[in-house]
């Protein structure tokens, strides 16, 4: 399955428009897609797209999806494993990595001042 990115050189990017939140996510957490597509009915592609946390936001559930996730803390902080009330967790700071396998549970996710990730999601090659 071809790769379905074009070819973009530096550029500045329009962090004014362009999010929305994505599926399933509480209102507060925001995506803007920079590159790609992923369809998830037929397994293939592969996106790039930043996530936003406004403070003090979370979810309550853990996330599993069938494809690989490359996750990458720009700026904030951001708790993984806070339970349903947004309570407890560990906290990571920036410049803080993660590589998930497909169904990998992961979450959730809370942030008390707002963060910013760059993620990356792809399925594997066939």
């Amino acid at each position: 399955m071809p790769v379905n990115k074009k070819h973009d050189e530096f550029y500045t990017l329009d962090m004014t428009t362009g999010w929305e939140v994505p599926a399933g996510y509480p209102q507060g957490i925001k995506q803007k897609i920079i590159s790609g597509a992923l369809d998830e009915e037929n397994r293939g592609g592969t996106r790039t797209r930043l996530l936003k946390f406004d403070p003090g936001v979370f979810t309550t559930k853990p996330f599993e999806h069938e494809y690989w996730e490359e996750v990458y803390l720009v700026s904030g902080d951001l708790t993984v494993g806070n339970d349903e009330n947004g309570d407890g967790g560990e906290t990571f700071p920036p410049n803080t990595y993660a590589c998930r396998p497909p169904h990998a549970p992961h979450g959730p996710f809370k942030s008390e001042k707002g963060c910013m990730l760059l993620e990356i999601h792809y399925f594997d090659p066939v």
